[in-house]
């Protein structure tokens, strides 16, 4: 019987040959008060989550404008821009130093959104995965240990779409920050090495086009740029 060959989905580290085997992706929900208010809360809910699967990730090397295909099965398409966190170390109900201690390190990352169908599934109380967790539908930089970074708490994440400035926020102002966030995720699941944490996007999301180029950044990380096609 000839099986089938799968592919682990693996991540370049920056500046070394080796590269970071991919587990799970796992997304907050909501996590910048601004952005919160945008779409419809208070801005201190608790925390919840969603995942992306592995092969949603979507390469963008350093110093590379990648070319970034618009999904199908959409009108409306908007960039969410983020810090991701990798974890080296796993664990169930970790407390706020095991989770420290679990980072390995960040990247840079967009949580692309297929906005239409999210609103489509969310109006009939269904599930939104068709939303979220899309082909390509989670570009991400290259990976940075923490310790080259230190533990990032603060610093600017912006986007900019074709040179205009569209999402900027500071770590600072997450409700809940990286560490709690990897708490209350190990309350729910069993946390291991090779899970990445889309950690939340600051307000701003917008709808992108063909042809329109995206450029973001964070504080020690790799930036990213994409066009999209």
């Amino acid at each position: 019987m000839n099986l089938p060959i799968v592919t682990p989905t693996t991540l370049p580290i920056h500046h070394a040959t080796d590269r970071f085997a991919v587990r799970r992706v796992y997304c907050v929900g909501r996590n910048y008060a601004d952005h919160a208010i945008e779409m419809g809360d208070t801005g201190r809910e608790p925390p919840f989550f969603f995942m992306k699967p592995a092969d949603a990730l979507f390469e963008v090397a350093e110093g590379v404008e990648a070319q970034w295909p618009y999904p199908v099965a959409t009108e409306d398409c908007h960039h969410e821009v983020e810090l991701v966190v990798a974890l080296g170390k796993g664990g169930s109900n970790l407390s706020l130093d095991e989770a420290r201690s679990a980072i390995w390190g960040y990247a840079l990352g967009l949580d692309m959104t297929r906005r239409d169908r999210q609103a489509e599934m969310k109006k009939g109380s269904k599930p939104w995965e068709i939303g979220k967790a899309f082909d390509h539908g989670a570009p991400i930089g290259p990976l940075v240990s923490i310790a080259q970074t230190g533990e990032l708490t603060q610093g600017e994440v912006s986007l900019k779409v074709n040179g205009q400035t569209r999402q900027k926020g500071d770590l600072r102002q997450l409700i809940w920050s990286t560490n709690e966030v990897i708490c209350e995720l190990s309350k729910a699941w069993r946390l291991a090495p090779g899970d990445l944490i889309y950690t939340g996007t600051p307000a701003g999301v917008a709808a992108i086009s063909r042809g329109d180029v995206l450029e973001a950044s964070a504080p020690n990380l790799p930036g990213l740029r994409l066009r999209v096609v």
